[in-house]
């Protein structure tokens, strides 16, 4: 099933253009094209038709002058996009396509396939009680997912609402049927399944969660049993990928766990979370947190990055932290908000022999301190948000800073460049598959 993927600001910009007016009115979409096992259709821009681009426009129906159809058709071929065109009806029932969008549709299918442009395109029809989408000319429905603060599914037509495991009643009692369901229907991926993934791998198994995609490369160490959950001394050397999908699949049996030992900045293994709903990123290198984020930009998927650091100095500890932060449409990134090194993220690009002959790197990085403790904490933080993002439940914050030593929890926001390579229109925001992920390409 084809998804229509959209920013909450582009969404609610549009609603206001195109709703609360007594004539029906249209818009058109820009949509770059994401393949693979889910195919996507990402919304990086809005046209609105003026009046004199209106053939007629009337309470009931609207139709565009050819004219208008031709100039964002030509713009869509030379952009390599495609195109979802966007009516309204009135009232505040749900809406339905009716005869007469069949037949405009199908002509619609008929010009835009004799362009030559690129495929598929959609139609969305929306009003005060909802809204419905399909590919255009056809009978095939898609959903449509709007990604900002939060998580939420605007239309989907497949969605089933079955009952709640018993096993999950205290959590239906805390976020309701509906909200245990739209989690039991999550594909989430986690980056890095040491000490803090490890632990998030757990609690999404026990939150209901059924379908994984872990990646992480390395190997369990012995000096990695102090952290990660699910491991004992005789999984050393095993990957630590497998290790947190046995413990998974311990927890639910029945789940779906895509295991990959793998190198997320490889851009191979990166294009794997293109098919999840929500990526944790749990990851200890500059690298890595720069391909995830891209992914998170470049394909609207919400990503949650979760660090945690303990500071030394002198063999004393001098400073406990953790931090939460919501990444992806909407958000500022990592980048934007001063967290990234680049020179550190040019050394997690290389491969041992490329580190080995750049005269300008010295030495291997040393461990980091580490303990259970702080990565719970970090991690039940970061799992409370997501509650937030695509549940009811009333938690707002986004970006979240732990600092135990002082006993402090609080809320920061960074703000984004309108420039930015990354977060913004003019960076990789919504490119889909139109943009090489900034990865290994080996």
């Amino acid at each position: 099933m084809i998804e229509l993927r959209i920013t909450s600001t582009d969404l609610a910009a549009l609603r206001s253009a195109v709703l609360g007016h007594k004539a029906e009115h249209c818009a058109v979409l820009f949509a770059a094209g994401v393949a693979g096992r889910r195919q996507a259709l990402l919304v990086r821009e809005m046209v609105l038709p003026e009046a004199s681009d209106y053939a007629l426009q009337n309470v009931i129906h609207a139709e565009l002058k050819p004219e208008f159809v031709a100039r964002v058709t030509k713009r869509a071929k030379l952009a390599d996009l495609s195109l979802v065109f966007v009516h309204t009806h009135s009232g505040s029932m749900p809406p339905r396509f009716s005869r007469t969008d069949d037949k405009g549709e199908q002509e619609l299918a008929v010009f835009l396939a004799h362009r030559k442009l690129k495929t598929p395109h959609a139609a969305l029809v929306l009003s005060d009680g909802g809204m419905c989408a399909r590919i255009l000319g056809t009978s095939n429905s898609i959903r449509v997912v709007a990604i900002g603060d939060t998580l939420t599914t605007e239309f989907d037509p497949q969605r089933e609402m079955a009952a709640a495991a018993p096993a999950f009643d205290r959590q239906v009692r805390a976020f309701g049927s509906e909200g245990q369901q739209i989690l039991q229907a999550l594909r989430i991926g986690i980056v890095g399944l040491g000490g803090t993934g490890s632990i998030a791998a757990q609690q999404l198994a026990h939150l209901g969660i059924r379908d994984f995609v872990l990646i992480d490369p390395d190997h369990l160490e012995l000096t990695n049993l102090n952290r990660v959950v699910g491991a004992g001394e005789s999984d050393v050397g095993r990957p630590k990928a497998e290790i947190a999908k046995r413990h998974v699949l311990g927890i639910v049996p029945t789940a779906r766990v895509e295991c990959v030992v793998g190198d997320i900045v490889q851009a191979k293994v990166a294009k794997l979370l293109v098919d999840t709903d929500i990526i944790f990123c749990c990851t200890d290198s500059h690298g890595s947190r720069s391909v995830v984020q891209q992914v998170a930009y470049q394909y609207l998927i919400p990503c949650i990055d979760v660090g945690s650091t303990i500071t030394t100095h002198e063999g004393k500890v001098a400073g406990i932290f953790g931090r939460v932060q919501l990444l992806g449409p909407d958000q500022a990134c990592l980048w934007c908000s001063g967290l990234l090194n680049s020179e550190e993220v040019r050394r997690d690009m290389m491969s041992a022999f490329e580190r080995k002959s750049d005269p300008y790197i010295r030495g291997e990085h040393e461990p980091a301190p580490s303990v259970i403790s702080l990565n719970g904490t970090v991690v039940s933080l970061a799992i409370t948000m997501l509650l937030g993002i695509v549940t009811a439940v009333p938690v707002d914050s986004r970006h979240l800073v732990y600092n135990a030593s002082a006993s402090t929890l609080r809320p920061a926001r960074a703000k984004h460049r309108n420039d930015c390579f990354i977060c913004s229109r003019r960076g990789v925001l919504g490119r889909g598959d139109l943009q090489p992920l900034f990865a290994r390409q080996d």
